[in-house]
């Protein structure tokens, strides 16, 4: 089986350990001290948690979980506002030259994941229906009263 390796440095292993729990669904399949992984079936990916400073934030660019089905990205909505995670949906959003649903979350480190659904294709490289402007593929998060919206690094959509 391939899968793609997720390597990240982690201030807090413990929290982000529960966090990736929570996000995916399952355990670490290894653990050590300074160290964690998850052998994950799906979506197939191999996620490495390194503990790194005390403080730091990790810093990425938005990562993303390409389903096949809008029905997947509202699955895993309702899961992950079951497991207590703040979230901010966006539906039928053009982003990097693609029509997609999508569900955001962030980990502890600040780091955003979308679950989406590629739907068709687009004409333009699109802009965050929220934001307005230029910005595509903006993670955010949610609370009850308020949408914070966080700048991408760089657009790396799955489209």
């Amino acid at each position: 089986m391939s899968r793609a390796q997720l390597a990240l440095n982690v201030a807090d292993l413990e929290a982000s350990v529960t966090f990736y729990s929570k996000l995916f669904g399952v355990e670490p399949a290894k653990r050590r001290p300074g160290y964690a992984n998850f052998a994950i079936t799906t979506p197939p990916l191999k996620l490495v948690l390194i503990e790194g400073e005390p403080g730091q934030e990790t810093r990425l660019d938005h990562l993303g979980v390409e389903v096949e089905t809008t029905d997947e990205v509202t699955a895993a909505t309702t899961r992950l506002k079951d497991a207590g995670l703040a979230t901010f949906e966006e539906n039928d959003t053009s982003c990097c030259y693609a029509l997609q649903d999508k569900v955001w979350v962030h980990g502890p480190g600040k780091e955003p994941w979308e679950v989406y659904v590629v739907k068709a294709d687009a004409d333009q490289l699109g802009k965050s229906p929220v934001l307005g402007g230029d910005a595509c593929c903006t993670g955010r998060s949610e609370t009850a009263e308020t949408a914070t919206p966080e700048p991408a690094a760089g657009c790396a959509c799955g489209s």
